[in-house]
């Protein structure tokens, strides 16, 4: 027997506002600037539904072409608006190996929400926080196992790099019955998840369970491992059918500006390196060297330079300078991340750029000199470049110099393996469809192939070539390798 709708209850229901998205928790500014505790709190289970109620289930969704791993964006939300956490935690482990990662770092305002058609007349689904809720759901009752394994294959793969490519890769391959080593240079694995990202935006225990499950399912993971000292991606290739190398492009870039050799300035690289890998930011527990500044001057206009800042705040400084040579439209950080800056306290000079360096007699920082800038015509970039305006110049007195502007590929594997092109920017050169590199056997992805982007761009380029690596090993009979054909002009041998 069907019943008939109550109409005074039908009218009681709250009706849903699908222009505006529901707010995301978060701690209070004046309390999180003192300590290294995570920022947004999440979802509740009710906000969740609420959200996901949001979705308009599209026939042709345009968020999972936006998404680099293709994750089912309407099927998970359609289960977490039913109650389903769990199973929406599922589907989405179906494709990615790091969803509570994803959740928390992922760029989704330029890729999956941009494509939301709810963003035409209001704000976009919150499809980022809703992952998050969904795999931290799933995390605190339990393992979020990995679909299950084909059969073994009996083949073998060496995978250079624990980061977001090198973990995607691995969990692929084991899921497809492949034999799959990690080799991590540093003594802890999550590559750029643990030594670049602040336990307040990124939690270590959350990167640690990632980890934790890959490892439960077969993944091999050797720490202390530096490919090219160690052993050479040839001496891999002896042991292993096939290498993929994923150690992203950790080497610091400098402004090449007078006074970069005084004490107190350090590469955005080191100083989180120092604060995150070998816990500075846990004062009761490690006694990590680093410098207790005053006042911290950060060059830079990216995620990075936000991390450095708000890590800069939180180690004690009285005043942080974040110094960026174009204006605010044109920062390349994550609106999230310049909003929780600016209400912490970090003061942001916009269209201003280091010309120097001052110091004193020890060789200490005392200052930086900046000089105004003015936009000009769009470079390569898009963006309008910053042009100087003469007679603009003054000094910033601060003892600490964090430079955030980039970074550039580590040499060491390219230089240890014959066989592998780079482009003149020292990039590892591969096809962005399958990972191949220019020797065969060897597919690379990730930072070290793109320079530095996403960490879901480089999860997507460790799926791509673990499912190429399949399809490759596990032909009765293999096609001749090949590689990408680059233009001549861009390659060094």
């Amino acid at each position: 027997m069907t019943q008939t709708p109550d109409p005074a209850a039908e009218a009681k229901k709250p009706k849903i506002d699908r222009t505006k998205r529901i707010a995301m928790p978060e701690r209070a500014a004046e309390v999180r600037r003192h300590d290294f505790n995570e920022v947004p709190e999440g979802f509740t289970p009710d906000q969740a539904r609420t959200e996901a109620t949001r979705c308009l289930l599209c026939k042709k969704p345009q968020c999972v072409p936006g998404c680099p791993v293709g994750i089912d964006i309407p099927g998970f939300v359609k289960l977490i608006a039913e109650g389903k956490f769990e199973e929406a935690a599922d589907r989405i482990l179906l494709v990615n190996a790091l969803p509570a990662v994803c959740g928390r770092v992922c760029p989704q305002e330029t890729q999956c929400e941009v494509k939301c058609v709810l963003g035409k007349k209001g704000d976009p689904l919150s499809i980022g926080n809703l992952e998050r809720f969904a795999a931290d759901w799933k995390r605190a009752r339990g393992q979020c196992p990995l679909p299950p394994p084909a059969p073994p294959t009996g083949r073998k793969v060496a995978i250079v790099g624990s980061g977001p490519a090198g973990l995607t890769c691995a969990g692929e391959l084991v899921t497809r019955g492949y034999e799959a080593t990690i080799f991590e240079a540093f003594h802890k694995t999550g590559g750029v998840l643990v030594y670049g990202i602040p336990e307040f935006r990124l939690p270590k225990s959350i990167v640690q369970d990632e980890v934790n499950r890959l490892a439960a399912r077969g993944v091999k993971i050797v720490t202390n491992a530096v490919i090219g000292k160690l052993d050479t991606v040839d001496e891999l290739l002896a042991q292993y059918d096939a290498v993929f190398v994923g150690v992203g492009a950790g080497a610091p870039m400098f402004l090449g500006v007078p006074g970069e050799d005084l004490l107190g300035v350090y590469s955005a690289n080191e100083y989180l390196t120092r604060t995150n890998l070998m816990r500075a930011y846990d004062r009761e527990h490690a006694d990590t060297p680093i410098l207790r500044a005053k006042r911290v001057a950060v060059t830079g206009g990216g995620n990075v330079a936000m991390d450095s800042a708000r890590t800069a705040l939180r180690l004690g400084a009285e005043a942080v300078y974040l110094l960026y040579r174009r204006s605010r439209q044109e920062m390349p950080a994550r609106a999230a991340e310049i909003h929780h800056a600016e209400q912490e306290g970090i003061q942001f000079n916009f269209l201003v750029n280091p010309t120097r360096i001052m110091g004193d007699e020890k060789g200490w920082v005392t200052g930086i000199e900046c000089q105004r800038q003015e936009l000009g015509e769009p470079d390569a970039s898009g963006r309008r470049r910053p042009v100087p305006i003469k007679g603009s110049e003054f000094v910033l007195q601060i003892d600490t110099l964090i430079v955030a502007i980039g970074n550039r590929p580590n040499p060491i594997v390219p230089k240890t393996t014959p066989g592998m092109q780079t482009n003149k920017w020292g990039l590892i050169v591969a096809d962005e469809a399958t990972g191949r590199t220019t020797k065969p056997l060897v597919w690379a992805g990730g930072d070290i192939v793109t320079g530095a982007a996403t960490v879901i761009s480089a999860m997507g380029a460790g799926q791509a070539a673990a499912r190429d690596i399949d399809k490759f090993l596990g032909s009765p009979d293999p096609r001749e390798w090949q590689a990408p054909a680059p233009a001549p002009a861009e390659v060094k041998k």
